[in-house]
């Protein structure tokens, strides 16, 4: 490990507003059941994320949110696992209104569902002290149909000429990176499209930048498990580490003064990881 990522870690996981500590900061890769390992079992690797959704039955509005990412957190103690469903964001709305559908005083919002909860997100201009919600499902838009679709067929891309190939081809790329903490017993998988995939002809390198995603602080157990997740963008290129930069409150400076904080990704900081890169096959 370089200096310049040990100082990632330091100083970027010891901000996090999900609270990541100093336990989450000792996560190391272990093994668990990636797309390789569930293809040579047989089983389905990654969603299609083209055609996952998740959608309410609420008759006031039966909302449908695409699914952007998956985390799945692994409780090795408990031998359990939970899945989280992190959804494409959209603006706030006067919903089925007559006019001015948005109002006027706009902010960001994003949804993350599991079992039993939404994690809702609202990034207003200013510091939003509602920013960060948990809600129970029944109380939102009614219980949700999972509209979820597997993958018809994976290739795992195990070397650059074939990432380089699949990105040149246009296939769809899914990317899964897993994460561990051994000290509180919990594992994560992160499974989202790859939206940015940078090559190097010259180097002989690739780069996944993407997101946003569900970042899960593994330093403990959380009540409920969704208030552990926080949003954020994952970036690598090699298989056994990636850097990660968190939403959180920021501030925003001017002439050497803070002038305000906002909600914005900062202080990236770097983990070790087991990644994995996938194409799906064209149907």
């Amino acid at each position: 490990m370089t200096a310049s990522r040990r100082e990632f870690i330091t100083a970027g996981a010891a901000g996090l507003c999900g609270g990541l500590n100093a336990g989450a900061i000792g996560m190391q890769t272990k093994g668990t059941m990636l797309a390789a390992d569930n293809l040579a079992a047989g089983r389905t690797p990654c969603l299609d994320y083209g055609l996952s959704f998740v959608a309410g039955t609420a008759s006031f509005n039966s909302v449908r949110f695409w699914v952007e990412s998956r985390t799945t957190i692994v409780d090795d103690k408990a031998g359990t696992s939970t899945e989280f469903y992190q959804c494409a964001s959209c603006k706030s709305e006067n919903t089925f209104g007559e006019k001015d559908l948005l109002y006027k005083d706009n902010y960001d919002f994003l949804p993350i569902l599991s079992a039993g909860h939404w994690l809702i997100f609202r990034r207003t201009a200013q510091l939003n002290p509602n920013y960060r919600q948990i809600h129970k499902v029944e109380d939102v838009w009614g219980p949700m149909n999972m509209k979820l679709r597997d993958a018809a067929g994976v290739n795992v891309l195990d070397s650059w000429e074939k990432i380089r190939d699949a990105t040149a081809a246009g296939l769809p790329i899914v990317s899964q990176t897993e994460i561990a903490n051994p000290g509180s017993g919990l594992r994560a998988t992160i499974e989202c499209p790859v939206k940015t995939m940078n090559i190097s002809h010259d180097k002989r390198m690739y780069q996944v930048d993407t997101g946003p995603i569900a970042f899960p602080d593994l330093s403990k157990q959380f009540d409920p498990p969704i208030d552990c997740l926080s949003l954020a963008f994952v970036v690598f290129n090699a298989p056994h580490f990636a850097d990660f930069v968190v939403e959180q409150p920021t501030p925003v400076t001017e002439d050497g003064q803070e002038r305000c904080k906002i909600h914005h990704y900062s202080l990236p900081f770097s983990l070790p990881a087991k990644n994995v890169v996938l194409a799906v096959e064209k149907m």
